[in-house]
């Protein structure tokens, strides 16, 4: 893969470096349908159990004694079982109006080794394992295969990363600014020592790396966006007092799925919540807060055509570590938001928190694959087949009953 190749060679090594917000892709393409489809990669591995919390499930405040539950740290009930993060308040009135949803209980089929390479691998390729050689292409990609003759509106991989889920034959450009960081030789000591998994250091290094994305990143996106004439100053966007480059990434995408663009895929980085996870996790969910509520303003009326998937690689474990962290697991949660979903619930076959329903005595067992959510909802929104999606756009997948999340 060219994305691990350029990670592990320049200065992101360890499990960090896949999920570093210095590496922020976006990517468009159009296609011949009304409704818009945006998948946002969430890279580092959210902790569902965090971000949508079984509170009531006797064993997780035994689990998680540090990080929190429940009505111990204002979360928000959704349906007495299950509470939402209270970093995601804001979209808490999504929720209410049917326009947000989660599905628990789910990952890929990666199973046991826990990297986040290959975990991000097989989410954005959406096969069942790496076995088969070089990664060729992604799933959205192979989507637009299946529209012969398609032509390609604009697409953009904003980042020095490469969005795999949107590779492969279907014509998509890519676009990508040239924002150097120039970082001094302490803070790329800094960096090494966090990427060597050092707690001690890592939230200061996210904070170190979030100011210097800011101040790079925007005035990157910026400038590009005015040379290239595609953000639109949209008197829709005028107000919603918020920044950061996940703010400019949102209102970017608006801007062109207003248009004749129907698929966007981006990255929200900021989820490897190995310690502190309790004040970590807020930021990217307050990030993640921020891109969904840019992405409902911009698109104006367009939103009620519009379905967003968030999806990460794996979950967490379901026991915290010494660090008030937790560690890389496998079952997790997706996030749906959009006027075209079926929201205001959270869809899942709860395998339990027990002892014995762990999978691997640790992790949050996962009862579907997460493919299948994505699948369906290509389906009601651009009619490809039942076959085509379970043989050429995920391989070997069994779709199994239709959860209907879009309207």
């Amino acid at each position: 893969m060219e994305r691990r190749k350029f990670l592990m060679s320049g200065a992101a090594l360890g499990c960090c470096a896949a999920a570093s917000p210095l590496l922020t892709p976006v990517a468009f393409a159009a296609a011949p349908w009304d409704t818009r489809l945006v998948v946002i990669i969430l890279r580092g591995a959210m902790d569902g159990l965090d971000v949508i919390q079984p509170y009531g499930d006797p064993a997780l405040a035994g689990l998680r004694p540090s990080i929190g539950v429940g009505e111990a740290v204002n979360a928000i009930d959704l349906d007495g079982f299950f509470a939402l993060h209270p970093a995601l308040a804001p979209l808490h009135p999504l929720w209410q109006a049917g326009e947000m949803g989660a599905v628990h209980a789910v990952s890929t089929p990666y199973r046991d080794k826990r990297s986040h390479f290959d975990g991000q691998d097989i989410l954005e390729a959406g096969l069942p394992d790496l076995n088969g050689g070089g990664l060729r292409d992604g799933w959205l990609n192979r989507l637009l295969q299946q529209s012969p003759g398609l032509e390609a509106d604009v697409a953009y991989a904003i980042g020095r990363d490469q969005m795999l889920v949107l590779s492969g034959d279907a014509p998509a450009a890519r676009w990508s600014p040239d924002a150097r960081l120039n970082l001094s030789p302490h803070v790329r000591r800094l960096l090494e020592v966090v990427y060597h998994g050092d707690p001690l250091f890592q939230r200061a290094s996210s904070d170190a790396i979030a100011i210097a994305e800011a101040l790079a990143s925007d005035a990157a996106i910026q400038a590009a966006a005015e040379t290239e004439g595609m953000m639109d100053a949209s008197p829709m966007m005028e107000g919603i007092g918020l920044s950061g480059d996940h703010v400019k990434l949102a209102e970017f995408a608006a801007g062109r799925l207003r248009g004749d663009t129907r698929i966007a895929s981006f990255s929200i980085s900021g989820w490897d919540t190995h310690d502190n996870q309790s004040s970590n996790i807020a930021r990217a969910l307050s990030r993640l807060s921020d891109t969904i509520l840019t992405l409902r303003t911009g698109l104006g009326a367009a939103w009620g055509q519009t379905a967003v998937l968030c999806m990460t690689e794996f979950g967490r474990t379901a026991r915290e570590n010494g660090s008030r962290g937790t560690d890389h697991g496998t079952g997790g949660a997706m996030l749906f938001a959009g006027g075209a979903m079926r929201g205001g619930r959270v869809i899942r076959d709860w395998p339990g928190l027990g002892e014995g329903d762990l999978y691997a005595g640790r992790d949050l067992l996962p009862t579907r694959d997460i493919r299948a959510y994505a699948a369906w909802v290509m389906r009601a929104a651009t009619g490809v087949s039942v076959a085509a999606l379970e043989g050429g756009i995920f391989p070997d997948l069994e779709m199994g009953t239709d959860p209907r999340l879009l309207l």
